[in-house]
């Protein structure tokens, strides 16, 4: 079945896990025990009813607080689709909770509470959304019982997202009224909302078109690992693990290998269930070559007429996620890109991004925990990249300390690279 990964979004207390903990009921995917549990644990709180946002929210600060901290992932499945849930935290300091609960998604969930409207920190994790290209948005309406299910305040809100996500670049945007806690439309359509005409939540998830949303025109495969058997009976094989990062390879195809430049043929493309005819994003394969050329970790391998940028200096967009240091000109890092390792050199800070106003401040020096801007590096060795609009895995990077390994910052790189 087709996997979709989606992270839900919002500001605090919008009902972020109290939706996922009702889809996951409602769906009929919770073990007995699961329930047993959260249902007792809701009782010692006093409730009178299971409190579904404890299925997510696992920290015990999170149970003591009530709030969303680290992003938590549940896994689901119906008839249609398999589903993969990052439940990120609505709190401006874990926004970069958020960015990495989010980066991988397919689709993001920004819950908005119908009492309060748009919140900075909706439009904050829309921007972000936008950001990381995610194909699909959902805007759900939450609290809707709240506000006596009101046609009028769900257009007043979806008026003024459509307003503010005008500045966005956002391909798929839908909005769904729902009541997390009493669970309309989030499995089932509501019967107190008949003037609504559209799909449930679910049924929205489950039916939402994402098989275009990945790139299959620009073939990338990054070498993640040489398989080479230290037998008598295989001492003829080599070949070349990783995962598909973008287009499609099929045996007999004329493939280059990056930075050599070497060509070749592929002359088989295996699996753990055997050979396969075709390979494309995200499926994990070993290609074998028909000739014995120099192939290592971290090398690329392409179409010899659809190469990526092969790239020292890059620019691009950065939201630093440490606490311990701020990103300033001069800075000094280590860069994982796909499967290539290097060190690189921040050369200039061009502007910090005020993502509630969308104010570029080409006057920042530096950025701090969870500030975003764009930086321009040199990078000691050639990546091989495209633009992240064109491909969000050569497209992005991480950044980490060198001392310690830490990750210290994600980045998404520009047309200028």
């Amino acid at each position: 079945m087709e996997l979709l990964r989606f992270a839900t979004a919002g500001s605090v207390d919008d009902g972020k896990s109290t939706l996922i903990g009702r889809l996951l009921h409602d769906a009929k995917s919770i073990f007995e025990d699961q329930l047993d549990a959260v249902t007792d644990a809701s009782q010692r709180m006093g409730l009178d009813a299971p409190n579904l946002a404890l299925l997510t929210d696992g920290l015990r600060a999170e149970r003591e607080q009530g709030i969303t901290i680290d992003v938590a992932y549940r896994y689901f499945a119906t008839p249609r689709r398999k589903f993969i849930i990052a439940d990120t935290p609505g709190h401006i300091q874990y926004t970069r909770n958020m960015v990495t609960g989010a980066s991988t998604a397919d689709l993001a969930v920004v819950l908005v509470d119908a009492r309060k409207g748009l919140l900075e920190q909706s439009r904050r994790h829309a921007f972000i959304a936008s950001l990381l290209r995610i194909p699909h948005l959902v805007v759900a309406v939450n609290k809707m019982d709240l506000v006596d299910y009101s046609q009028a305040r769900f257009d007043e809100i979806v008026e003024e997202f459509r307003q503010f996500a005008m500045k966005l670049e956002v391909a798929d945007l839908a909005f769904i009224p729902i009541s997390a806690l009493h669970g309309d439309n989030v499995v089932q359509r509501s019967l107190n909302m008949d003037w609504y005409e559209g799909a449930s939540l679910l049924h929205h998830l489950e039916s939402v078109h994402i098989a275009s949303d990945r790139n299959l025109i620009d073939a990338r495969f990054p070498v993640q690992y040489v398989i080479r058997p230290q037998s008598d009976e295989f001492h003829d094989y080599r070949g070349y693990a990783g995962q598909v990062a973008g287009g499609v390879f099929k045996p007999g195809d004329e493939v280059v290998v990056l930075p050599s430049g070497l060509t070749s043929h592929i002359a088989a493309i295996e699996t753990y269930d055997g050979p396969v005819d075709e390979a494309f994003a995200p499926m994990s394969v070993t290609i074998r070559l028909s000739d014995d050329i120099d192939v290592s970790r971290g090398d690329m391998i392409c179409r010899v007429n659809n190469r990526p940028i092969v790239a020292q200096d890059v620019d691009a967009m950065v939201c630093w996620l440490s606490d311990a240091a701020e990103l300033t000109p001069r800075t000094k890092l280590a860069i994982k890109h796909t499967t290539r390792s290097a060190r690189a050199l921040v050369n200039d800070l061009q502007y910090r991004l005020d993502i509630n106003t969308l104010h570029r401040d080409e006057s920042a020096e530096r950025l701090a925990l969870n500030e975003i801007g764009r930086v321009t590096m040199r990078v000691t060795q050639p990546l091989f990249i495209d633009e992240y609009r064109r491909n969000r895995v050569t497209g992005s990077f991480i950044l980490m300390d060198e001392a310690t390994d830490t990750t210290v910052g994600a980045g998404m790189l520009l047309a200028g690279s």
